[in-house]
């Protein structure tokens, strides 16, 4: 008896030293469901449902940190960062008392959280260690997407009702430039390269591309699907290819995916998939494109070679975005 107790717990230590390894590259999605209060992890082999990870109201907007240790949800009706423990898949921390958080990106090296709060029409930094938010610039109002810069030394940020790009310097926390773009500018995608800074415009059909060397707009792509008409395509989801050659656009209330060719600035293909297809992630080797479709409930899985929709499965009440942990 006292041998077989002894095996048992060796036995659960091991396994507890080992989740947090097992937890990396998983092949894991992880999916926000903005009506479900909730994250659905799903196998991206077969796509069977592993476990739904209960959060506060309306997740949207998530992100690894470095290791894939942890996601952070930003929850807007609940007022807070929800944190996964991703060995445990469950919530095991939160930060609390934030006002409507939309978007956000983390510095380089994982200590801070820059933060859209639309209410505030302000950029939080939140400092990670404390959970506190420890400072706030001004930019436009309704502020939504967030990008840190590669050297982190500027975050972007768009301004919904500006139709602007705020450049933010994070050592001094203030505001140092502004772009005008398209109408209601949503979400950034920048070039390997750390060139150009692609933009999508909810309201204008179309991606404003930002030429970094003098944060000048230096073209404007259109979007066009067939069938069509222009305010109902309604861009917001974009992912650059590791290489820098492709750009894939979820374009909204159309229906479509846009593949853009970047060194051309055409636009190669449209795919049709979903209701609102709103954000999109590619997997780690670029083989599958997902894209979350928040008016249909499902994802559909894109083979990126043929660029064609393999397989539309099942997602939650109006899903926001997928993670993808591989």
């Amino acid at each position: 008896m006292k041998k077989r107790l002894l095996a048992l717990l060796l036995g659960s230590a091991v396994l507890s030293t080992l989740s947090p390894a097992l937890a990396k590259d998983t092949g894991y999605l992880f999916i926000s469901s903005e009506k479900d209060n909730s994250i659905m992890v799903m196998d991206s082999g077969d796509f069977s449902v592993i476990k739904v990870i209960p959060t506060a109201d309306r997740p949207r907007h998530m992100a690894f940190n470095a290791d894939h240790s942890l996601i952070y949800a930003a929850c807007g009706d609940g007022e807070s960062i929800d944190i996964i423990d991703v060995a445990r898949l469950e919530v095991t921390d939160r930060i609390e008392d934030i006002d409507d958080p939309e978007a956000f990106d983390l510095s380089p090296d994982g200590g801070m959280m820059y933060l859209s709060l639309e209410d505030e029409g302000a950029l939080g930094f939140i400092d990670l260690a404390s959970k506190a938010l420890v400072a706030e610039v001004e930019v436009g109002e309704e502020p939504e997407g967030v990008l840190t810069g590669p050297d982190g030394k500027t975050v972007y940020v768009t301004s919904e009702v500006a139709n602007t790009v705020h450049l933010v310097d994070t050592a001094n926390r203030e505001l140092k430039a502004n772009i005008v773009v398209g109408k209601r500018p949503r979400r950034f995608a920048l070039t390997p390269d750390n060139l150009e800074l692609w933009v999508t415009s909810e309201l204008d059909a179309s991606v404003s591309i930002i030429n970094l060397a003098d944060n000048t707009v230096r073209e404007v792509i259109r979007f066009e699907p067939k069938g069509f008409r222009r305010e109902q395509v309604t861009p917001v989801g974009i992912v650059m290819t590791a290489d820098g050659r492709g750009a894939w656009v979820a374009l909204g209330r159309s229906n479509h995916v846009a593949y853009v060719d970047v060194a051309s600035r055409k636009v190669e293909d449209y795919i049709l998939v979903g209701n609102r297809a709103w954000n999109v992630t590619l997997n780690r080797d670029e083989s599958r494109l997902y894209v979350v479709n928040g008016l249909s409930d499902d994802l559909s899985v894109i083979d990126t070679g043929s660029r064609k929709v393999i397989r539309s499965v099942p997602a939650g009440r109006v899903p926001y975005m997928a993670l993808i942990d591989d």
